[in-house]
């Protein structure tokens, strides 16, 4: 159990933490939360003892390995696969001296403790892993020197999940991670077998990978059960009883001090007057709820311009002559459209923003623009081009010098910049703050298309919200690249799939691309087991031997998968009811043995209905194909 007492830590005489106490029991999942600057990475580093409190403790059973992302992404000559596979010292320390080893006792003992914690699998769990963070077969075979710090960085991350540490603490882990990752680190956590404690803006990574929130709220810590949305709807309702019982007392202090007023220095009455002066002293006033900060975004509405704003004819982009990252573009964007881009990181999706934004020219083809068409692009990495000894009103000045300053001031408030903070040099805002004045700063005109690629980085679940909300006001069109599912299902009503070389509309929904995700991950799994074990050529065959059996045995097939189907729900149905026992409170205080019982229990489940979800994908599948074959 991870044990929280009494906790205060300050910075510069001002208290993040003050008396702040938490109980996470193992194997809980737990989603850290609080608005941006409250100490949410403070206590993370609290815990792993890279800072120290003023006052209270922290507690970890002494066998516990904790896991924290490095700060450095690792960088030299060994392969991908390599790297991550050191991360398992245990198992690196142990194969290096089996090679040195002339003692057979010793031989025999280091061979034991190989078998014992799996070893002869750990290529294929590094290999699964980096295959979901996205490293295909050949790029895990490359050293880390070949790959940028972003794709580095996720190179860290897959080393920390297979180290599979006791306590794994992780900080915005999808920041720098495309949907495609995102999806597969919110399963990957779901099913994750020890205790997390992970801080994330993220709504659906904190609804599915958790199963309780810790809010940082007025310095101290509260734990709620739950995913993000129970815990929203839990904290309001516990808000309003505390609204409830102020006021109570407030009306019950007020008849109180009127009797008191009235009597004290009426004999006959001087002793209950006594009394309840010192009952009113006693009363522990109930706080005040503190409305929370609204979040502020309002993007300005553009003029009307006919359809379409923007229409490619057989566009080819890219960057190098002759090597075309893009090909065979035939697509329109109208006023009214809001298109999410789909696809992993590396296939064109910021290629393609930077051509309907105009930033790159096409290599053929033709693009045809409105002739009053006004864009504005929102890339993340732009923060960090911004002059940081300027203010955002300086730079609100250089970028519209036709407005006048109170119009200046009037823009930057609609994106939550007020008085106080314009006049603020950029270097000492916040990451979020940064990115509400590039927001800004991009739609100084009023743009007809804006163009947004990562633009939740740096903003907190309220913040993101806000942004929702302003993109369903705004009046023009949106084009959208996330990793962030909430987004892109509220804002966007239109999916086009970045792949092989080309942008199609996709023809379902976000879960339906879930699910096409899914499949593609089965079959790469599949290849890269058949890849470890050396038997790529017997797969295939296989492979064609199933094909043939299931065009002739549809019925089995058909079985098969009803099987797995209905597997699927009976499992989902227990899940729901493990689930709803495992959400009171009482559980935890009154029988905390048979809670971790019951939480070892949902961590089989799950692995449960993975499988039932594999078998009927398979099954599924065959049937499919065996269906095309007699068409």
């Amino acid at each position: 159990m991870l044990q929280i007492r009494d906790l205060t830590y300050r910075i510069a005489g001002r208290p993040l933490l003050e008396g702040a106490s938490l109980s996470l029991p193992a194997g809980h999942r737990a989603g850290l939360v609080g608005p941006n600057g409250c100490g949410k990475s403070t206590l993370l580093k609290l815990i792993t003892g890279d800072l120290h409190s003023d006052a209270g403790d922290i507690s970890l059973p002494s066998a516990w390995r904790i896991g924290r992302l490095a700060q450095e992404a690792p960088d030299g000559p060994e392969s991908l696969l390599e790297t991550v596979l050191a991360a398992d010292q245990e198992r690196a320390s142990l194969l290096a001296e089996a090679e040195h080893a002339s003692d057979p006792h010793r031989i025999a003992e280091i061979h034991e403790r190989l078998a014992m914690i799996e070893a002869h699998s750990a290529p294929a769990r590094a290999a699964s892993i980096l295959a979901g963070l996205g490293f295909d077969n050949d790029a895990q075979a490359r050293p880390c020197t070949d790959f940028s710090g972003g794709w580095r960085m996720r190179v860290a991350l897959a080393a920390l999940l297979f180290s599979e540490p006791d306590l794994l603490l992780l900080d915005e882990p999808t920041n720098h991670l495309d949907l495609e990752a995102s999806l597969w680190l919110e399963q990957y956590l779901a099913d994750y077998p020890r205790t997390i404690l992970i801080v994330s803006h993220d709504r659906d990574l904190l609804n599915k990978a958790v199963d309780h929130i810790v809010h940082l709220e007025n310095r101290k810590l509260v734990l709620y059960s739950g995913g993000y949305d129970r815990f929203e709807h839990t904290r309001a309702e516990r808000l309003d009883h505390q609204a409830a019982m102020r006021n109570k007392q407030l009306a019950q202090r007020k008849h109180m001090q009127a009797f008191i007023d009235r009597f004290r220095y009426k004999a006959s009455k001087a002793r209950q007057a006594q009394s309840r002066l010192k009952a009113l002293e006693r009363m522990e006033p109930i706080a005040a709820v503190t409305e929370a900060h609204t979040e502020v975004f309002e993007f300005p509405a553009p003029e009307a311009l006919p359809s379409p704003l923007v229409s490619l004819d057989g566009v080819e982009a890219g960057y190098e002559p002759g090597r075309p990252v893009l090909k065979r573009l035939d697509l329109r964007i109208d006023q009214d459209d809001r298109v999410a881009l789909l696809g992993a990181n590396g296939n064109g999706k910021s290629t393609f923003a930077k051509l309907i934004a105009g930033r790159l020219k096409p290599m053929a083809g033709e693009i045809r623009r409105s002739a009053k068409l006004k864009i504005g692009y929102f890339a993340q990495h732009q923060t960090e081009e911004l002059a940081v000894e300027a203010t955002p009103l300086q730079l609100m000045e250089q970028m519209a010098p036709q407005l006048n300053e109170p119009k200046r001031r009037s823009h930057l408030a609609r994106f939550g910049l007020g008085q106080q903070r314009v006049t603020t040099p950029v270097g000492s805002l916040s990451g979020g703050e940064k990115a509400r004045l590039l927001f800004a700063l991009v739609t100084r005109e009023a743009p007809h298309i804006l163009i947004l690629d990562e633009p939740t980085n740096h903003l907190d679940v309220d913040a993101r919200q806000a942004l929702v909300q302003a993109l369903n006001d705004y009046e023009g069109a949106v084009l959208l690249i996330s990793h962030d599912p909430h987004l892109i299902e509220l804002v966007a009503d239109r999916l086009w799939l970045v792949a092989n070389g080309r942008c199609k509309p996709f023809d379902g929904s976000l879960d339906d691309y879930r699910q096409h995700l899914l499949a593609e991950r089965r079959s790469r799994k599949r290849d890269m087991a058949g890849s470890v074990d050396r038997n790529d050529s017997e797969a295939r065959a296989q492979r064609r031997r199933d094909g043939a059996v299931a065009r002739v045995a549809k019925g089995p097939l058909r079985k098969a998968a009803d099987t797995a189907e209905k597997r699927m729900a009976e499992l989902a149905r227990h899940k729901s009811k493990l689930e709803q026992v495992l959400a009171n409170p009482k559980l935890y205080q009154q029988d905390r043995p048979r809670a971790l019982e019951l939480q070892r229990e949902l961590g089989e489940l799950n692995k449960d209905i993975a499988a039932a979800e594999e078998a009927w994908l398979e099954a599924s599948s065959a049937l499919e194909a065996a269906e095309s074959a007699d068409d």
